[in-house]
């Protein structure tokens, strides 16, 4: 049902439409990217709590907890999943024997 919307979209033909199209187009670019990003950071923290290595993870959290904080700070999500993430990773870290 979804695809059969997107068919019947139309064309924009007033300026201000038309320079709203190119915006949204080079937006849309920039939040996948910082998407994109988000996703990355957060896997590659998770990669090292599970392979127990506590100091690898602690680096690759103080990397991500910059990342994170400046894509909740552009508005691409709400501060508190930004906040949710950083709980939860921090709470993994911690868990993690200190040994290892």
């Amino acid at each position: 049902m979804a695809t059969a919307s997107k068919a019947k979209k139309k064309t924009v033909r007033i300026a201000s439409g038309l320079k709203r199209v190119r915006q949204d187009v080079k937006l849309n670019a920039a939040n996948t990217a910082l998407r994109s990003k988000f996703r990355t950071v957060i896997k590659n923290v998770q990669k090292a709590v599970i392979a127990g290595d506590k100091a690898k993870a602690s680096d690759l959290f103080k990397t991500a907890e910059q990342v994170i904080d400046s894509v909740a700070d552009k508005g691409l999500f709400h501060k508190n999943k930004a906040a949710r993430h950083k709980s939860r990773l921090s709470a993994k870290i911690k868990a993690l024997p200190a040994t290892a």
